[in-house]
Formats: C-alpha cells, structure tokens, sequence
C-alpha cells in the first residue's frame, strides 16, 4: 500500500530550472521513483548534462530551452512538452534568479524589474499553461493534478538588500493559495517549498564568505547546509496520490533555522 502512494510510473512532471541546484534535485527524486521528466533551463550547456543523469534513472526524459520571463517561450515549451510527454501532471515552477544586494534606496528600475520578470512573471506564465492543460483533462475525464513553486524564506523574513527578491517570493506563496482554492475542483492541489540555506551555484557567493558562514551556521540547528537532493523527498510526496488531500500549504526545508 504504501509502496503504491509514491510509484509515480506513469506520471509527467516539468521542473522550470530543473538542469541545478534544487531544480534538478527534485527532478533526480521523481525520475527514481517512476516519474517521466521534462527540464527547462536557459542553459543548453547545463541541460545536456542534467539530461544525462536523469537518463541514468530509466524513465523518459527531455530538456528544453526556454525562458521563462517569455511568455511566448513559456507557451512554446509547454507545447512541445505536451508533444514529447502527452501530458503534465505536476508542474514544478522553480526557475529563479537572486539579486545584487544592492540597498534598497539605490535600486535600479531595471534591477527591481529583472527580478520581477523572471520570479513571478515567469511563475505566471508556466503556471498558466499548466492550469489550463490540467482543466481540460479534468473537464475530460482525467483529474489530476500538481502546481509547485519554489519560494524562500525570504517570502516570511526580513531580507536587507534583497525586497525585490522577497516581494517575488512572498507574491509566489500567496499565489499558489489562490490556485489551490481555484483548480481544487480539478483535483489539482496547489503548494510552495520555502528552501533555507542550500548549497546552489546562486548562493555560492554568500558560502564563501567566511563572516557570512560563521553568523548563519550556528543559527542551523542541524549544523550543515542544504543539499539538492534534501528535496527529493518533497517533490515526491507531493507528486504523489499521497498529498491528493494536501494542499495551500508551504514546505519549510531549511533544516529547522526558521524556528531556531
């Protein structure tokens, strides 16, 4: 019984920024546990490689090229991702860029709308093809369902030189809500992963930083930073017939810092 609430043979997921970091750690749990994977990245040089260790796991797998700040791209994409896969049945929006640290008076129009465009624009854009393609197969006869966004604890703290980047994520958190209350009766459920401190190539700056090590690590009660594959687990659990009832919800995996 419990073996079957997390097979996920047959199932399609596409993970936006699924070719690093945290992206491609929940697109290596899901291909593991029988889900068929399709990544986007703007990198085509990372893509090839993320696509070879997915190949690894046995299911069918694809990478596409897309920007995801392009909603002409995004539309393409998902187009040739119904092509390739014949369905989604849970769309993880995790592309995602960080900011400068620039203060917050000395912000640029254009930084405050790079961020935008990409975080949330982007996160519109894929979940609004997704939602769409999830209603009418339920309209058909097939009701299922995942919407996944990747947020950050900055969505719920207070982040100094980053507001551009907290208003994208806290926009993030509040959306899914609404999509989990709208698309419920689809059978879609609607949740966000709120990540800590991961080791990603976007936080590589900051762990390098030796006063930026020693003030975060000892507020980690597990004494370590995350790991991409700290999300396998989640992304499969939420993937699963297991959280049909789960949804509206926000995953905190950041190793107990938010509490500490």
């Amino acid at each position: 019984m419990t073996q079957q609430l997390f097979n996920l043979a047959g199932k399609v997921a596409l993970i936006t920024g699924g070719n690093g970091g945290i992206g491609l750690g929940m697109a290596e749990g899901l291909a593991a546990a029988g889900c068929d994977v399709c990544i986007w990245g703007t990198n085509a040089t990372k893509n090839a490689s993320a696509l070879d260790r997915l190949k690894s796991f046995g299911t069918q797998v694809s990478a596409l090229q897309c920007d995801v700040a392009d909603a002409a791209a995004v539309e393409a994409s998902f187009a040739q991702t119904i092509a390739t896969h014949g369905r989604v049945d849970g769309c993880f929006a995790n592309a995602g860029i960080g900011g400068r640290g620039t203060a917050f008076e000395d912000m640029t129009d254009a930084e405050w709308h790079r961020i935008i465009d990409v975080n949330l624009h982007g996160v519109f854009h894929t979940f609004r093809a997704a939602a769409r393609h999830m209603r009418e197969r339920a309209e058909q006869g097939d009701a299922f369902g995942r919407l996944i966004g990747t947020a950050s604890l900055a969505a719920i703290s207070g982040q100094a030189r980053g507001e551009h980047y907290a208003a994208t994520k806290g926009g993030l958190v509040s959306m899914m809500k609404a999509l989990a209350v709208e698309y419920a009766r689809y059978g879609v459920t609607a949740n966000s992963i709120l990540p800590g401190w991961i080791e990603t190539d976007m936080t590589q700056g900051a762990m390098s930083n030796p006063k930026f090590v020693s003030n975060v690590m000892q507020r980690i009660p597990t004494r370590r930073w995350g790991k991409a594959e700290d999300f396998a687990g989640i992304a499969v659990y939420i993937m699963s017939h297991a959280s049909s009832y789960h949804s509206a919800d926000t995953f905190l995996i950041d190793g107990g810092y938010a509490v500490f």
